[in-house]
């Protein structure tokens, strides 16, 4: 989407924040869950970023330090509106989860005693897993789409190293990371050459 990130319309910058403060209020179960329902919103609702920008966005926000919602949140905003808007996807993305927190460690006795709220949360717990297999399977597809050995291959593997090893994420994604841009540059080296 091109915008002007110098001056932003107000409206686009009131979806922003709207959205990040709606999604992040009535979404639980991490940054999966939160990605999926951005990527739902920005791609293909309102088609302000394309699908292989939200794989590379999620792909930086999960090596970045900090929450990967956030991270990821911040991205969109800077993307579609500059610093204004990473600011106000950021604000957004937060503030439920904090106003969320201080009722609840206001009322934690009174939270942690009461079946009802137990039991809702047990039907969350359900709920996250169905919206965490949509994306992988979602973002899977969009890899093997491409047809492309290299992704299929790292995506084989990403996924042995992580499930059947428990190797750890950060280190995954900078193999896959270091393999890629090899690879790209490999590519790029080729292309100069038959030129």
């Amino acid at each position: 989407m091109d915008m002007d990130k110098e001056k932003p319309d107000r409206n686009v910058l009131w979806t922003l924040f709207k959205t990040c403060f709606i999604i992040s209020s009535c979404t639980f179960g991490g940054g999966m869950v939160i990605i999926s329902m951005l990527q739902k919103k920005f791609v293909e609702e309102l088609h302000w970023i394309g699908q292989e920008e939200v794989m590379d966005m999620v792909a930086i926000a999960q090596s970045c330090p900090g929450v990967m919602a956030v991270n990821t949140s911040i991205m969109i905003g800077y993307h579609v509106a500059g610093v204004t808007g990473a600011l106000l996807t950021m604000v957004g993305t937060v503030s439920p989860p904090m106003i969320i927190l201080t009722v609840i460690s206001a009322c934690y006795v009174q939270f942690r005693s009461n079946l009802i709220v137990s039991l809702i949360l047990r039907g969350m717990q359900a709920g996250v897993a169905a919206v965490m297999i949509n994306v992988a399977v979602t973002m899977s597809k969009n890899v093997l789409k491409d047809r492309n050995a290299l992704s299929v291959v790292l995506l084989a593997a990403a996924s042995a190293a992580s499930i059947l090893l428990g190797i750890d994420m950060i280190l995954i994604l900078l193999v896959c990371g270091a393999a890629g841009g090899l690879f790209s540059r490999r590519s790029e080296s080729r292309k100069n050459e038959r030129s």
